[in-house]
């Protein structure tokens, strides 16, 4: 029987003039209840307060049954499935997604692995403009010092190795306002502009991953234009599902956001939104298909065989978010105020505070540990971070924040500064005992006079 979730056109077809629905929103008696949360969620291992959707996300139940039937449709008759659904399945989730984030055509908007292999087509473009003289050798990328590791490593491989230089913005940490950011980001511009070079592409977060912080990416847009530079990649790997997506108000050439992160799709599936414009049709996605030259999203959607059904369950994630009050908006509300709740108890209880305002926090915040565990170093960090989860059953990232030049710590300093930061997620299926966890783990350890050089 078709399967009334994949109607749509085949993609060499190129019909785009499909509009998707607009979202039915449950009635109040049909909201999903918190026994039906727990039940979508009840595959997580027992015991664990899993406070770090942040890395992986989360699948519901429901959705990796929707993946399975997608996942046995294709074994049970592949060829069938190539040619008569897999391309109308991929339209389907591309039209949903244009509708989510306000884009204006459907061919601007690409289903992909994850934001690193955005990365890789933007960057990839880039390189390519330097190694063929479109570019000057010493022409600059800006981007900020806390962008993921895979973009940096994305800029090593493409576009130094042709000739482009790096700039990188220092963002302050703790942050108390946009206008630190702001400040920060146009000095980097001027910078890149020093000596008669060009900015040919900045590269900016919309949520830092770690430190956890919500840019003021719609200003930093602007201040790009009004500088002349001349691409912007809007890195927004944790956005869709946390924060508000509306690309045309933000206004970037490039946006990509991951939908296994915080808007429930299983790993890994990522769109990448590029804006229409004569550069759109020179974006070439990195695993050459038969599709090649078709356009990037026709490109991405077949590099060869593989498990396609992450890029299928769109429509059925939309379907989940619908049973909540208020659907995605009224997700990101309720983790967006469950984080900022619960992270000012554990700063209450530790003696410290949260890394930034509430307003730029997301569905996750930095809440700062007690300097009495000397934190050190990115190792110390990572040692807590293991035996918070061996010893404790919590499942949470520590972030490390170095010291600025020029500062050094004395034996008697340690009281006053705090240098280690937990970066705790709130998701739909958290409990506040999750939190109390985490809390009375850092209290035991603090009373036990634990330090992270003695940790092993």
């Amino acid at each position: 029987m078709e399967d009334p979730r994949a109607n749509g056109e085949h993609n060499h077809n190129h019909n785009h003039n499909h509009v998707p629905k607009r979202p039915k929103f449950s009635s109040p008696s049909s909201f999903i209840s918190d026994s039906e949360i727990r039940q979508e969620f009840a595959h997580h291992q027992p015991g664990i307060a899993r406070i770090n959707n942040g890395s992986f996300g989360s699948c519901p139940a429901s959705i990796i049954a929707a993946q399975k039937r997608w996942q046995l449709r294709f074994l049970q008759q592949p060829d069938d499935f190539f040619f008569n659904h897999l391309q109308k399945g991929i339209l389907r989730s591309r039209s949903l997604i244009q509708s989510l984030i306000n884009a204006d055509h459907i061919d601007e908007i690409s289903i992909v692995d994850n934001a690193t292999t955005a990365a890789a087509i933007v960057l990839q473009h880039i390189g390519w403009a330097f190694a063929e003289g479109h570019f000057q050798k010493g022409d600059a990328v800006v981007m900020l010092h806390c962008a993921f590791q895979a973009v940096k490593k994305s800029i090593q491989a493409y576009v130094t190795r042709a000739g482009g230089s790096v700039i990188v913005v220092q963002l302050p940490f703790p942050v108390h306002s946009d206008q630190e950011i702001i400040a920060e980001f146009r000095r980097g511009l001027a910078k890149g502009k020093a000596h008669g070079r060009k900015v040919r592409l900045a590269i900016i977060d919309h949520i830092t991953s770690m430190p956890c912080v919500i840019i003021p990416v719609r200003e930093l847009v602007h201040i790009c234009r009004e500088e002349g530079v001349e691409q912007v990649f809007v890195d927004a790997a944790h956005a869709i599902g946390s924060v508000h997506v509306d690309v045309k108000e933000i206004g970037a050439d490039f946006y990509v956001s991951n939908l296994h992160k915080w808007f429930f799709c299983p790993p890994s599936v990522a769109f990448l939104y590029c804006r229409k414009s004569p550069i759109s049709r020179d974006l070439h996605h990195p695993v050459v298909s038969h599709e090649y030259g078709n356009g990037l999203a026709i490109e991405s959607a077949w590099i060869g065989t593989r498990d396609y059904s992450s890029q299928l369950v769109v429509p059925e994630v939309l379907d989940f978010v619908n049973r909540f009050e208020g659907g995605i908006a009224g997700i990101r509300k309720r983790n967006h105020d469950a984080v900022v709740r619960l992270g000012e108890m554990l700063a209450s209880a530790w003696g410290t505070h949260l890394g930034s305002p509430p307003e730029m926090c997301p569905s996750m915040a930095m809440v700062g540990l007690p300097s009495s565990l000397r934190i050190s170093s990115d190792d110390d960090a990572a040692k807590l971070r293991t035996h918070l989860r061996d010893h404790f059953g919590v499942e949470v990232p520590i972030h490390y924040q170095a010291l600025k030049d020029g500062e050094e710590i004395g034996s008697t300093d340690w009281d006053d500064r705090i240098a280690g930061y937990a970066r705790i997620s709130h998701q739909v299926y958290n409990t506040v005992d999750d939190f109390l966890k985490l809390r009375d783990a850092i209290n035991q350890l603090v009373k036990d006079g634990v330090t992270c050089n003695i940790l092993p």
